[in-house]
């Protein structure tokens, strides 16, 4: 299903089923659920009972005045105010438990659900973050599940509540006196009308900014993770102004919906207390007429008053949660886009992984392109062997590999391990099995042990200093004054281009992968850490299956084979002595680059 599509599925979701939806989360914590809500209907129940005692005490005060029984009428004063009392005191012991229950589920929901969004995230294919900014999936993390917050601690209680307070009060106002509660009805269909009508004008507009608030939290994210580029350019300003742009075009959708549920918010409390205004000149009038008696009317319009309340409550509680259903409409966006890699129903069990991969007629291009990257791809790597490829920018090499560790799957044509297509394996099984070193290695702000680990969370710390040292890295860390503890930094930014290639070395060699990928691994470093690097890289290659996209040719000479990639189709394969002798586009760009070189030292 296409995003257009899945977005208008989620939109045409009836309000009650996105709330069972969003409710399900509760399930376990069922018990506290339940337990909230007993005590949420006994409080509200007791808050029921004010209205009644409080008629009886100006009915007992009224006639102790017109009949001169202050004696008996203070002691029904007296009973009843401790009657009171007790109601009270027992309220607010549900009072306390309820909202503490409420508080702790909404928390809890919240917790649940961002964990769940990100675990869904984390198993997204690749194609996925190139089309979405990592802003606006903070955005929706923060901003969208902090809304749903609300709704599951807060105002889910206090609609409850409302409700109980709202059929309560009119069944008794309809025992009461019938004629007053039918003539405070009479205002029903119009707020009905005027729910209607405004939730989905606010809904809308509370989807619209909450897009709009991600694409502006997006642009952020973009420009922080950007910060040196802009500096460099002195873009700051550039920067700030297209942000303040973004904001203000969110900050006039926040305006419309606050002015919508301003409207809506007016016409339901003017509707709702003119009914009371009603009820008192219809109310005074029978007790002048003597129709009634003043505590009955005194009851009759507290209990109103509580309805109206009520009314009013429930009216300001449903504007807010057309704000809280754009932002689950969000929410299951994503947790509904599927997986576009994903694991096979019947994976292969268990496979004991040798390393023995071949593309066979691979063919690759990427979604929003028409041009294909790759084109009838045909290439046995055997286990054990070093394959590099190489070629000019944009022949498709760091694609090609890629397809080897299946973040992409082929157009056209499989690629296989020890003979059975990737897309038969579980992806655990598969990347399990595999380590990546890139040109420019990602580490975590954690501490260079932390990041060693990061290829097997239950590395001993003998292990973690016997890769370290294997990646020429043990020296360099123990130069540091907290060594192995030493914080790293965002992405490493506290270490070197080399320091930080020897900790990702370290870390795969850490992992022990079947198959290692080294994407451009020395391209970007000097001369004396291109010799550190590269003497890890040859230790960490020993005895695994590896594929070596290569920039700096001088790099793969001692390669079991190399292939030559041009225009996303091998051109050339062989040794490096047998490409040369061909004298074809392998040579040249060896000649190019040693004449690059020349140059420089001229």
């Amino acid at each position: 299903m296409a995003d257009a599509e899945r977005r208008e599925s989620i939109d045409r979701m009836m309000v009650g089923e996105r709330l069972r939806r969003l409710f399900s989360y509760t399930r376990p914590y069922s018990w506290r659920l339940v337990i909230a809500l007993l005590c949420l209907f006994a409080g509200s129940a007791l808050g029921l009972i004010y209205p009644y005692y409080f008629g009886q005490l100006s009915n007992a005060a009224f006639t102790g005045l017109a009949e001169g029984q202050a004696e008996a009428a203070l002691a029904a004063v007296s009973t009843n105010t401790s009657v009171l009392v007790v109601v009270f005191f027992a309220q607010s012991v549900f009072v306390f438990f309820r909202h503490y229950l409420m508080t702790w589920l909404g928390e809890r929901v919240v917790a649940d659900i961002r964990v769940a969004v990100f675990a869904h995230l984390s198993r997204m294919s690749q194609g996925f973050f190139h089309n979405t900014r990592t802003g606006e999936l903070l955005s929706r993390l923060g901003d969208d599940v902090t809304r749903l917050q609300n709704t599951v601690g807060q105002d889910l209680s206090i609609a409850l509540r409302n409700a109980v307070t709202l059929v309560g009060g009119i069944v008794i106002l309809l025992v009461q006196n019938p004629f007053l509660t039918g003539v405070m009805l009479l205002v029903v269909p119009a707020l009905v009308l005027a729910a209607g009508f405004w939730s989905r004008i606010i809904r809308t507009l509370s989807r619209e900014a909450q897009d709009a608030l991600a694409r502006a939290n997006g642009g952020l994210q973009e420009s922080l993770g950007a910060i040196e580029t802009v500096q460099a350019f002195t873009r700051e300003d550039f920067e700030v102004g297209r942000f303040r742009s973004a904001i203000d075009v969110t900050f006039g959708l926040f305006v419309r919906r606050a002015l919508a549920r301003s409207w809506f918010a007016a016409v339901a409390s003017f509707l709702a207390f003119s009914a009371i205004a009603g009820i008192f000149w219809l109310g005074g009038n029978m007790v002048i007429n003597k129709e009634i008696e003043p505590g009955a009317l005194i009851s009759f319009l507290l209990y109103t008053m509580m309805v109206a309340g009520a009314v009013g409550a429930l009216s300001e509680l449903f504007s807010g949660l057309q704000s809280t259903l754009g932002a689950t409409a969000r929410i299951f966006e994503i947790l509904d886009t599927p997986r576009d890699i994903d694991d096979p129903a019947r994976p292969i069990a268990a496979p004991m992984i040798a390393g023995e991969i071949a593309l066979r007629g691979v063919a690759f291009s990427y979604g929003d392109r028409e041009i294909p990257v790759l084109t009838d791809i045909n290439l046995e790597i055997h286990a054990g062997e070093v394959c590099a490829l190489v070629g000019p920018s944009g022949s498709g090499k760091t694609t090609l590999g890629r397809l080897i560790l299946r973040f992409w799957d082929p157009s056209a044509g499989a690629v296989t391990l020890d003979g059975h297509d990737l897309r038969d394996y579980r992806l655990e099984d598969l990347r399990g099995a595999s380590a990546l070193v890139s040109q420019d290695p990602v580490l975590f702000s954690g501490s260079i042990r932390e990041n060693i680990r990061y290829g097997r969370l239950d590395a001993g710390e003998e292990e973690i200093v016997a890769a370290a040292r294997a990646a020429n890295a043990d020296g360099f860390i123990r130069e540091f004054p907290e060594g192995y503890a030493t914080l790293v930094g965002e992405r490493g930014v506290k270490l070197s281009g080399g320091q930080r290639q020897r900790i990702s070395i370290a870390r795969a060699i850490l992992r022990d992968p079947k198959i290692l990928l080294l994407d451009e691994a020395t391209s970007a470093l000097d001369g004396e850490s291109e010799h550190l690097v590269q003497e890890a890289l040859e230790k960490l290659q020993r005895g695994r299956t590896t594929v070596v996209i290569a920039h700096r040719l001088s790099t793969i000479r001692d390669a079991d084979r190399i292939v030559v990639l041009d225009h996303g189709k091998i051109v050339e394969e062989g040794s490096h002595d047998a490409l040369i002798a061909r004298r074809g586009t392998y040579a040249r760009l060896v000649a190019r680059q040693a004449a690059l070189a020349a140059d420089v030292i001229d």
